[in-house]
Formats: C-alpha cells, structure tokens, sequence
C-alpha cells in the first residue's frame, strides 16, 4: 500500500486503506515480487456486512465427486461438501460505480476456504481435467498479455466448466505495480481488461486482484468506475509443498487463498497438479473444505 494517498475517498474506503497501511508484509503476491503491503494479510474490510451463512448440515448447492476421482489425483478422499451460501453477498446493496468493497477474508464462522488463481502463464492440459474430475471450485484472476499468449483464453473457458462454475476476472492487461502509475494510467489497465472480457463472455466481471496486492486510492476509483464490486485480496498463498498464512501457521475460516498458474520451470519440477493436490491436502488436513467464492462476494 502507497504511504501516500491522494484522492477523495468515502469513509469506508479509508478505514480500509488506513488500516492496509499498518499490515506487515507476510505473503508474497505476484511472480517476481516480494509483495507490496496491499498484498499481506489482514483484517476484513470496513464497511462489509457480515453474511448469513447455512447450517453445516445444509446439502451443497455443487455436485460433488467421487471418491474414485479423488484418488486419480493422488488424493485419499474427496473434500467435504460445502455449506449452503450465505442469503447476503458481501457486494449486495453496492451502488454502481461506488468504490469496489475491499476483501481479505470472507467474514464467515464456517470452516471454509476459498481457491484463487492467477495471471495465467501455465495452460496445463491435465489441471483441466483435474478440475472437472474434482468438481473443483476456485477463481481466476488474469493478465491479458500472460493469458492470451500460448494458446490463450480458449484453455481457461475450459476451466469454467460447467455453468460456469469457475469465474474469469481481472488482473490488469499487462500486470504492472498499480502504485508506480498514474490514476489514467491505472483506468487504462483496469478498464482495459475489463472490455476485453467483456467482449470474450459479454459481461464485465465484478472482481480484480491488483498485481502484486498493491492499490491505492485512484485504483480504488478507477475499478469502481469500470463496474468493479470487490478487490479481492488474500490470506494464505500456496508454495510448492504447502501454505504461507498471514497470521499464525494455520488456515482460519473465510479465508482466500493465492495460487498461480505455473509449471515445473516455476516449481522446481513439480507440476501444478501435483502443487494443488498438495494444497487439498494441507486444506482437508486442517479440517477444511473449498467453497465458491461468488457465492459469499
């Protein structure tokens, strides 16, 4: 987070600023960075309502896979299904072109977690079906000069998969430090991206990730300006074995966790399969499960 801010903000925005400019910087964001303090972990977001969520006997709104699926990926046992959504979104009651809500952590008492992914350099053809077997819930966040190269977007619809279970959202057109640019500069990249899916899947999405976790003020605008709900940010990130928390060594309800799309010259020989079967496993280990982000935001 920049240590100075320009820029009207409403007062929820900056409590939420103000308080991202006192959090350590814990977790790494982005390929090829340390991280900025917009990126490390911290409390929730000022200003949001707090969901009802469903009894933990509620039937899971999403088909759940097999046992037999499970172990194909080297898993012992397929992940427990997931409470019923909450009736109120984090987002319901925004107004249109408010600054987006900012999120670290989905306020919820159920053990669960949420999956993101992003920029989009690995197209691995076995995560995709890795995916559909798993019924695996997870979000994406991508860059359009990383995503569209290789064989571009056509891999990540893939990933939607059925009705659309897993979202495409933003994360800029070129993934710069949103800190280092001007407020034109920063509606280019956000709004930029924004159209570009729009014109892919004929709507705008309501979440971007800023590369690197790093936003300010006129980041806050200039998402909200292009018909951003929510900057999502992250709790916990994946490494190659296990996971990285903000606080503490162990997940914790709600919270969002950081993945990215890459490969064995990233991971030192391992696959991202293998990177996420890992991350499944520490997550049923510590006795949580995966629900859908856009449920909740």
């Amino acid at each position: 987070m920049s240590s100075r801010i320009s820029g009207p903000l409403s007062a929820s925005a900056r409590a939420v600023v103000a308080g991202a400019l006192l959090l350590p910087l814990l977790l790494a964001g982005c390929s090829g960075s340390s991280g900025g303090s917009g990126g490390s972990g911290g409390k929730k977001a000022s200003g949001a309502p707090s969901p009802r969520t469903g009894s933990p006997a509620s039937p899971s709104p999403q088909p759940s896979a097999d046992a037999a699926a499970y172990r194909r990926w080297g898993l012992d046992k397929p992940l427990a299904a997931p409470p019923a959504p909450p009736s109120v979104k984090l987002t319901d009651g925004l107004r249109a072109g408010a600054a987006p809500r900012v999120i670290r952590r989905v306020p919820t008492s159920e053990k669960v977690v949420f999956l993101t992914f992003d920029d989009g350099a690995e197209k691995d053809p076995e995560f995709v079906k890795m995916a559909e077997d798993l019924k695996l819930p997870f979000t994406m966040f991508l860059t359009d000069d990383i995503a569209r190269a290789g064989t571009g977007y056509g891999y990540f619809e893939k990933l939607r998969g059925e009705g659309s279970r897993n979202s495409i959202n933003n994360h800029t057109l070129s993934h710069p430090n949103l800190r280092t640019l001007s407020a034109d500069a920063q509606q280019r990249e956000i709004c930029g991206q924004q159209d570009v899916l729009e014109k892919r899947y004929g709507s705008k999405p309501p979440l971007f990730r800023p590369p690197y976790g790093n936003y300010n003020d006129a980041t806050l605008a200039a998402a909200g300006g292009c018909g951003v709900k929510a900057l999502v940010l992250w709790e916990a990130t994946m490494q190659i074995n296990d996971m990285r928390y903000a606080e503490g060594g162990t997940l914790r309800p709600g919270d969002i966790v950081l993945a990215h799309f890459r490969g064995p010259s990233e991971l030192k020989g391992t696959t991202m399969t293998k990177m996420v079967a890992n991350m499944l496993r520490s997550i049923e280990r510590q006795g949580f499960t995966v629900a859908r982000l856009e449920d909740y935001v």
